[in-house]
């Protein structure tokens, strides 16, 4: 059982008493905040204080004698670590949603509380088809319950804002403003809330710090079809260099004003625009990514909601020119900072150091290196070093009951990023420690074949995400093998490392578009012994042999070396071996240049030793 299981005990019963209070029978807590994000400020991790769980995904569904806690399969193995499974079912949300789950065992006619903030109008309205049959009634809460409980929860952050240079940025913000305002007059829309922050911040190259892991501040934007911008945001946040930046067709207002703003949004429109008077005006927003809040508000205030995709989404995962270039430069950097690394591991595995290695270690050695390259702002994400078993819990985090010595035989899998002035990085290396097995050798091959098809793939430009996840997993799944996690994500520039661009996964049916930055990362979990996964990113860019115009091919920009101790080369075919070996080739040209003579010398040795022999790919 873990520990402190007492405290959520404690705070369960309380979040009953709260919810009996509210003339409700149950209460939903999802793990997110008012913005959709992925990685929260601390004041909005309520599903982590009252159940323990740490994860970036999951929901919670309390009821008078039951609860449930779902995540999905990454979480699987980290649920029964950090949940009290007395207090929670354990449940996978690919599975059973929450819907299903209150229809399975909340009684006819219960009434089940959401604060309006923290969830999308999609999101209750998938709630609610499972609910409708016993008369299940989703009731919006006018406060956030766990935020009453939470008596030292800690403040909003307020860090100031930068910006982001339009050199780097490859467009103003003004010509971004003006270009998504285009495409809301060919859509008849007056205005468009744009609520995910990564969106706000590309939109107006700007940056901010509220956001651990992400260059991000807390805001709403409200975009008027001439380009103009209501942005809601703390006015102390921003420094004059700002606000002059930006421009006239900025208007700065408070969090305070938001209701207001919104319920005259009608007369504020009809105004601007004499056409506007007698007709209908439409308001755009993203019912899967923006708060509820904001569709009940507009629709008192007579005014029609349009279900619009984020209209940043495409344009900010489309790299500019110099975005790539910048991309590419904070990879080498990178790149000399786990090469480094990979070294200190590979000399220093079970050698009789003053301090013994361990996972927690590890981490504060990688992040050390990083610090030293002059670009380097922080991770991209909390590092992931697994050894051993703890490898095989695919978002693990190290902590001081968890850390385990990295010792003896075994895999450890170490998966890591960093933000860089400008852009940002996500990698993940395996390494033998001691004496790797063949089953590991065999199973870390197959999950590089896997890497391999996707990174060499040449493919028509009406090729979906789920597609290429199935090139991953063909060599795992001849050996009845596989992973429960997608393959490839978005990253962004100086931005998040995930971004909501094409995935790589099993249920994607979008497509590429060239200029995309996405991971590659297949991978392979033995659970409670060890876990593999090989991850570079690469930027989706028109195939350049004349023979296949019209195709697009990936441009592998992560540089690193593979460890040679885990690659049986009789496995792969011609191909293969020649993508490997051009690799590891481009490993060396990109970064020879910024490391010393010692560190050249390692990484030519690694490049030359494998567990048959690289050294005949490199010839």
């Amino acid at each position: 059982m873990p520990e402190n299981t007492p405290i959520y005990q404690d705070r369960v019963l309380l979040l009953r008493k709260e919810i009996l209070k509210e003339d409700i029978d149950g209460y939903i807590i999802p793990r997110t905040d008012e913005f959709q994000g992925e990685f929260i400020a601390p004041y909005a991790q309520r599903l982590a204080w009252i159940s323990g769980f740490t994860g970036s995904a999951g929901n919670i569904v309390i009821l008078p004698e039951k609860a449930v806690i779902m995540s999905d399969g990454r979480y699987t193995l980290q649920l029964r670590e950090e949940v009290d499974t007395t207090l929670f079912d354990l449940e996978d949300s690919t599975k059973t949603t929450i819907g299903e789950w209150l229809a399975a065992h909340a009684p006819e006619k219960s009434r089940i509380g959401y604060d309006v903030w923290l969830h999308t109008p999609l999101q209750i309205e998938e709630i609610n088809k499972h609910c409708k049959e016993k008369s299940i009634t989703l009731v919006p809460c006018s406060r956030n319950l766990i935020d009453a409980l939470w008596f030292d929860q800690p403040a909003r952050p307020s860090a100031k804002l930068s910006l982001f240079p339009d050199e780097i940025a490859g467009k103003t913000a003004s010509e971004k403003c003006d270009g998504i305002a285009a495409k809301l007059r060919e859509k008849g829309a007056a205005a468009c809330l744009i609520s995910a922050l990564d969106s706000i911040c590309w939109l107006l190259n700007i940056r901010g710090a509220d956001i651990e892991y992400s260059p991000l501040c807390l805001s709403y934007v409200l975009l008027h079809d001439d380009g103009s911008v209501d942005w809601f945001i703390d006015p102390a946040k921003l420094t004059r260099d700002i606000t002059e930046k930006l421009g006239v067709r900025l208007r700065i207002y408070g969090f305070d004003a938001l209701r207001g703003r919104f319920k005259q949004l009608h007369t504020i429109l009809s105004s601007s625009d004499e056409k506007r008077k007698e007709s209908k005006i439409v308001l755009c927003l993203d019912r899967s990514a923006t708060p509820i809040w904001f569709e009940q508000v507009v629709k008192e205030a007579g005014i029609d909601v349009s279900d619009v995709p984020d209209p940043c989404v495409l344009p900010k995962a489309v790299k500019t020119k110099s975005e790539r270039e910048a991309i590419h430069n904070a990879h080498i950097q990178d790149g000399v900072a786990l090469t480094r690394f990979l070294k200190w591991v590979d000399e220093n595995q079970n050698t009789s150091m003053e301090q013994e290695m361990d996972e927690m270690s590890v981490e504060r050695v990688l992040e050390q290196f990083r610090k030293t390259g002059s670009t380097y702002v922080g991770p991209s994400f909390p590092t992931i070093a697994g050894f051993a078993g703890n490898g095989a819990i695919i978002h693990y985090r190290a902590n001081e009951k968890t850390c385990r010595k990295i010792k003896g035989d075994g895999l450890l899998l170490v998966d890591s990023g960093g933000q860089y002035r400008w852009g940002t990085t996500d990698i993940t290396r395996t390494m033998a420690i001691g004496t790797p097995s063949r089953e590991m050798q065999e199973n870390y091959t197959r999950v590089l074949k896997g890497h391999i098809t996707v990174a060499s793939a040449v493919f028509p430009k009406d090729t979906t995400g789920a597609q290429i996840d199935a090139l991953a997993r063909k060599s795992l799944q001849e050996a009845g093998l596989d992973y429960a996690h997608g393959t490839g994500h978005g990253v962004g520039c100086y931005l998040c490392v995930h971004e909501q661009s094409t995935q790589i996964s099993q249920r994607e049916k979008k497509t590429f578009s060239s200029g995309m930055l996405v991971s590659n990362e297949p991978g392979y979990y033995k659970e409670g012994e060890y876990g593999i996964r090989i991850e570079n990113l690469v930027l989706v860019r028109e195939c350049h042999d004349p023979e296949k115009q019209g195709y697009y091919c990936f441009e592998t920009v992560s540089y690193a070396p593979l460890d040679p101790k885990l690659i049986i080369t009789d496995m792969l075919n011609e191909a293969e071996k020649n993508w490997l070996g051009i690799y590891l080739g481009s490993v060396k040209t990109h970064l020879f240049a910024y490391l010393n003579n010692e560190e050249r010398a390692w990484l030519d040795s690694c490049l030359a030793l494998s567990s048959d022999s690289v050294t005949a790919l490199l010839k």
